[in-house]
């Protein structure tokens, strides 16, 4: 751990389907802090490259749609079971950022330099304002490399795969894609966001493949000396 700030920073590190989401935000409401999912920032500009027909390969294009993009990531506005709302320019995209077309391009556009130094900046300048729990899959090396806890969550790519596949089941029913397909399309977004999955000197590894999630977020709340039994 860093210097301990008033307002603390965590940064929560780990592979799709490990986890961060659902821990990330439930230590965050424990913890009365702003819970921030990265990956949210990305899924929106993916939204605005869509909307206006930019090639996700095409890297400068997308680094000024970054620059001039307005992407705020808030607690809930709307109490439908989300856990954050994304506000686009002063929209609610919040519904539009797991459809499939954002799903098949957002770590393509995710992966030039300039999109993320862009991106960066917006995520730096919401973890000065106050107390957060920031996931992802660079925070604690690249976004938030003095944050005051790094935890970086390690699960197999079966484990990931086999608790996706029944989350897709019980959303989708019959048409849910197989666990074959599940598993590969894990290990393709692992391949493309290689580059960012690179866990910090000084984080703390949790592996979680037989943990569930809330005795993860009471292990971590054991690392700072919080009473676990609290609200």
């Amino acid at each position: 751990m860093g210097p301990v700030r008033a307002h603390l920073r965590i940064a929560i590190d780990g592979p799709a389907g490990s986890g961060k989401s659902t821990i990330g935000e439930r230590l965050a409401r424990r913890l009365g802090y702003s819970y921030v999912d990265t990956g949210a920032f990305y899924r929106a500009l993916t939204v605005l490259a869509l909307a206006h027909a930019v090639d996700p390969a095409d890297g400068a294009a997308l680094t000024r749609l970054a620059e001039g993009a307005r992407i705020q990531v808030l607690p809930p506005t709307v109490a439908d079971g989300r856990q954050y709302t994304v506000r686009l320019d002063g929209r609610d995209i919040t519904g539009e950022l797991r459809t499939p077309a954002v799903e098949a391009n957002v770590s393509r556009v995710s992966a030039h330099p300039g999109v993320r130094q862009a991106i960066r900046g917006q995520q730096r300048a919401l973890a000065d304002e106050r107390g957060v729990v920031m996931v992802g899959r660079d925070i604690g090396t690249v976004v938030l490399p003095d944050a005051d806890l790094k935890i970086y969550l390690e699960v197999s790519v079966d484990e990931r795969a086999r608790r996706r596949h029944g989350d897709l089941a019980h959303q989708l029913g019959s048409q849910a894609p197989s666990y074959e397909q599940v598993r590969d399309e894990l290990a393709r977004r692992d391949a493309l966001d290689a580059a960012q999955m690179r866990r910090a000197d000084d984080a703390v590894v949790i592996h979680t493949d037989v943990m569930q999630a809330d005795d993860v977020v009471a292990e971590i709340l054991a690392m700072l000396g919080q009473d676990h039994e609290r609200a």
